[in-house]
């Protein structure tokens, strides 16, 4: 479901858009809907129709998003896996410091080889209105301040109800345009797109590699773009904005944690509006790719910020409950295949 849906329904049943816009931000905002103001309750201000609706209403939105289950992490982060409407499952990210990660799709076409969502393929899009309800669903259980596009699926990729989910929330959610960002391998309508928006997120780039040979391994569906004109076309985009570019480096052992590789980030990014997230890959033991050791990690930081580069490792949140992007919905699928065939023995 898309938000203009809403705003549909809403104005069919008599509701102007400040009646629209006072109802959305109590939602957005984990309010019941006809939360008013010291000065002004609910009678006062949504017409009889609106509000002999809002039962039904509120029960339509919470079932855009409802929570599966919940896997809190020793870093008070809490992974949630969601349930959308048609039954199909994506995680959200309670991050710590007020952040939230959402997703933008169910599965992902791009195919990245390090991570679990990739491994489904695409299996739908997430409507704006099912973006929105993460946040609102969230925001049942904590402040949210920040709201990051960086769960399952490449948002380019759903760019239209990612855009209209940002908008919204950057107005009606109360969220600073800084704090809200837009992840990307580097779609290049992402860079077209962005610049024209009223709500201009903050934008991270998955770089992964300086080598193009290796990152079109990593990401074998990412446009083909050289990680030199990604770089160019998103130190364009901060100086617009005013605030630096996020490149994303998962960082994987013997793959992509080379001296050489360190020295093509430092030519890449020294001098540029620009902060370089060192994500250590999330590993099990039977995983193909594994972390590289915590001094080695170490010894990465240090060199890179000797030599010019804002560097930040960001672990991923809850690596505790084993819940690296994808793997609480591929295991919630693996157990319902399973009862499912227990049953029809």
């Amino acid at each position: 479901m898309r938000i203009q849906q809403i705003h549909q329904h809403l104005a069919e049943l008599g509701a102007k858009p400040l009646h629209i816009t006072r109802i959305l931000r109590a939602w957005l905002h984990g309010l019941p809907l006809d939360t008013g103001t010291r000065r002004q309750q609910s009678q006062d201000f949504l017409p009889l129709a609106v509000r002999d609706n809002l039962p039904a209403l509120e029960a339509m939105l919470d079932d855009l998003a409802r929570l599966r289950s919940e896997h809190p992490g020793a870093d008070d982060s809490a992974r949630l896996l969601v349930a959308l409407n048609d039954g199909q499952l994506v995680e959200s990210v309670l991050l710590p410091r007020d952040g939230l990660c959402v997703s933008s799709q169910v599965g992902c076409a791009v195919g990245c080889t390090f991570c679990m969502t990739g491994k489904s393929g695409l299996l739908r899009q997430v409507g704006s209105a099912e973006i929105l309800a993460q946040v609102a669903l969230a925001r049942r259980k904590r402040a949210v301040k920040k709201v990051v596009f960086m769960g399952m699926g490449e948002p380019a990729h759903n760019l239209d109800n990612v855009l209209d989910a940002i908008d919204v929330l950057g107005s009606e959610g109360g969220i600073g345009h800084k704090n809200l960002v837009f992840s990307t391998v580097g779609d290049p309508r992402v860079f077209e797109r962005l610049p024209l928006q009223r709500v201009k997120p903050a934008l991270a780039l998955s770089l992964h590699s300086t080598d193009a040979a290796l990152r079109e391994q990593l990401l074998p569906r990412a446009p083909r773009l050289a990680p030199e004109e990604l770089v160019e076309r998103g130190e364009a985009y901060a100086r617009e904005v005013g605030y630096p570019i996020q490149y994303q480096w998962t960082l994987l052992k013997g793959i992509n944690d080379s001296q050489d590789e360190m020295d093509g980030i430092i030519r890449l990014l020294k001098g540029k509006y620009a902060i370089m997230n060192v994500i250590p890959y999330n590993s099990l033991e039977q995983d193909e790719y594994q972390r590289p050791d915590g001094e080695r990690i170490r010894q990465i930081v240090r060199y890179l910020h000797g030599n010019g580069v804002l560097t930040k490792v960001r672990n991923s949140a809850g690596q505790d409950v084993d819940g690296g992007c994808g793997q609480l919905r591929a295991r919630a699928e693996r157990g319902s295949r399973t009862r499912s065939g227990q049953g029809q023995r």
